[in-house]
């Protein structure tokens, strides 16, 4: 669909609903239960191959892993999944120019996004010119003033300075008059991306994008931080066929893998595959702490244990992105690009505190946001707020909030002088990205672009309502009703004495986990709390018994206000089945385990009542 008219949807077959998990139809958080869909004989192959318990069989089949699979999901090497740079239309001709511009010394800029992948890119991309000798500047626009990608005038501030190269990462597929100006002033650029693009592609020397509509690669969930890495590799390799490193040292590419695992984290793309290795590889990398600003960012964060997916995501990301959040959208890329430590230390602190602020707006439009939404979510398939004096640096948080709470996509747009600055997130199964670009084609929008889980755009005041019936329309006739049903996906179920370590031990072997390879969730049934009580702020934590004996500690996190967390705090002794994920509990040196509770449902205890 090229002209912004809705195609007619497609026949879907009418698929009768699978049965209820543990019969739970309506949990505490308003959601039905459900297994994660698993061939049962891919799961018991599996098991059996690799000697795993046909619970652990059963979640790498509701993965999609296969046994041929299975080496390389369970070690995931790079020597095996990386694939040639050049197989990706444009690389070649990218990393040629780049190339020359290392060699002639032309100057050079790199124009990165303020979001995570941005900043891990643009600093990727400034390490490895610091290494090698070229000469590069880093740009990165301003959210408030200058708005998402490239803009006309910053490009030919950048020339007027001299600058003979710009570099695009994780915007500029979608710019086409910037890039056109740009061209005109004597500008290249070349873009390195990932986001959705259309047929139409800007005007530059070279246009990387796995998810370009004529590109064969089978890697179109790369973040813009794995196509950088990818540019990278095939740079050095021209540089080291050129002569280049015959006087001088060719660097170690492996050791801003860092980088690139904490951008993959944090744009959501999918852990399968080569994502999964980059961040299995890139977390060893950041344990041995050698970029002072990622270490520098644990320290200020008080992360003492070995960094995984989680704290790149929940710790490292949200510090990282505050900058170009609420205080100076270049703070994220200078802290992972500088080698000072004194200047990291410096940075880190600034971020951490622009964390707090970042916290602070966003429960306040939060709050105004829920207020604009029936409680029960309403039946729209998409959640569409907007509000006056909302900060534009927090709608896309909101905007996750919102998906989270009530189990549908959700656009949050900050209004300023009759123009909406907005950011969505969406569910599985609901390209949003495509109905954003469907929309600006339309007309709709001044600008606007994403991919299938997220979306950004900018539109006028006046073309709010026609702009929320036509993405509302789009995605019910693009997409399947059950994606907007809210469930919970369950791997399997446990006896409260089957959460044991060694369980513990074997689920984390399917570590890291993010987009495309969610933790492990399991229900226990048929347990009691012993004890329940309010921890920290607003978190529930709570001691679990079953009825073959047997305790376990669990804790629901941000719960005390919810459905769930009064569940909990208020069982009265009566049976419940728990969902959630199991965590090793370390502390003084010992391990244990720990049950974090993100369901549950009360049982009627029949045995009371007799």
């Amino acid at each position: 669909m090229l002209d912004g008219k809705a195609e007619p949807r497609r026949a879907v077959a009418a698929v009768a609903p699978a049965p209820a998990f543990l019969d739970v139809e309506n949990s505490a958080n308003g959601r039905r239960w459900v297994a994660r869909p698993a061939d049962p004989r891919q799961a018991a192959a599996l098991a059996q191959a690799w000697d795993l318990p046909e619970l652990l069989g059963r979640v790498l089949a509701a993965r999609g892993v296969t046994l041929d699979q299975a080496g390389d999901f369970l070690n995931p090497t790079l020597r095996a999944l990386l694939p040639d740079p050049c197989h990706l239309k444009d690389m070649n001709r990218a990393a040629e120019r780049v190339a020359q511009a290392i060699c002639t010394g032309e100057p050079t800029a790199v124009f990165g996004d303020y979001d995570v992948d941005g900043a891990t890119s643009s600093a990727l991309l400034t390490r490895f010119f610091r290494a090698v000798g070229g000469t590069l500047i880093t740009y990165i626009p301003d959210r408030v003033a200058e708005g998402y990608g490239p803009n006309l005038p910053a490009l030919l501030g950048l020339r007027e300075r001299g600058i003979g190269l710009v570099v695009t990462v994780d915007c500029g597929t979608t710019a086409h008059l910037p890039l056109a100006g740009a061209a005109t002033a004597g500008l290249d650029v070349v873009v390195i991306d990932h986001h959705a693009a259309e047929s139409a592609l800007p005007l530059a020397v070279a246009v990387v994008n796995p998810n370009r509509i004529d590109e064969e690669s089978p890697h179109r969930t790369l973040a813009a931080v794995g196509v950088t890495f990818l540019l990278v590799i095939a740079v050095n390799r021209i540089l080291r066929d050129r002569g280049w490193y015959r006087e001088r040292p060719q660097p170690d590419l492996m050791r801003w893998l860092d980088l690139v695992a904490l951008g993959t984290v944090c744009d959501v793309v999918p852990l399968v595959g080569l994502n999964r290795a980059l961040v299995t590889q890139g977390l060893k990398v950041l344990r041995q702490r050698r970029n002072p600003g990622l270490a520098a960012l644990a320290d200020v964060a008080g992360v003492a244990e070995p960094p995984d997916s989680g704290h790149l995501g929940f710790i490292f990301g949200p510090r990282v992105n505050a900058g170009g959040r609420v205080g100076g959208a270049d703070l994220g890329a200078r802290l992972l690009s500088t080698d000072d430590a004194a200047e990291a230390q410096s940075l880190a602190r600034q971020l951490d505190g622009y964390n707090v602020d970042r916290k602070a707006i966003e429960a306040a439009v939060l709050e105004q946001a829920i207020a604009q939404v029936p409680a029960d979510g309403g039946t729209d398939p998409l959640l569409f707020v907007a509000g006056e004096g909302w900060h534009p640096g927090v709608v896309g948080i909101v905007a996750a909030r919102l998906k989270e709470r009530f189990s549908r996509p959700a656009c949050v747009i900050a209004l300023e002088a009759g123009i909406g600055k907005a950011s969505g997130r969406s569910v599985r199964g609901v390209d949003l990205g495509a109905a954003v670009i469907a929309a600006r084609q339309a007309g709709l929008l001044i600008a606007g672009g994403g991919h299938q889980m997220a979306a950004g755009f900018t539109v006028a005041l006046a073309c709010l309502d026609p702009l929320r019936t036509f993405l509302s329309t789009w995605l019910k006739e693009h997409s399947d009703e059950r994606a907007f049903n809210p469930v919970l996906e369950l791997d399997g179920a446990l006896a409260l004495s089957g959460a044991t370590t060694d369980l513990v031990a074997m689920v984390e072997r399917l570590a890291p986990y993010g987009s495309g390879n969610p933790e492990p969730r399991f229900a226990i049934s048929d347990v009691r709390i012993a004890r329940a009580d309010v921890v920290g702020a607003n978190h529930v934590r709570c001691f679990l018994t079953g009825l073959q004996g047997g305790r376990l500690k669990a804790i629901a996190f941000r719960a005390v206000d919810t459905e769930l967390g009064q569940v909990l705090l208020n069982s009265q002794g009566r049976p419940l089945h728990i969902a959630g994920i199991l965590r090793p509990d370390r502390w003084n040196g010992a391990v244990g385990v720990q049950f974090q509770i993100e369901d549950a449902f009360l049982l009627w205890d029949a045995r009371k009542t007799a």
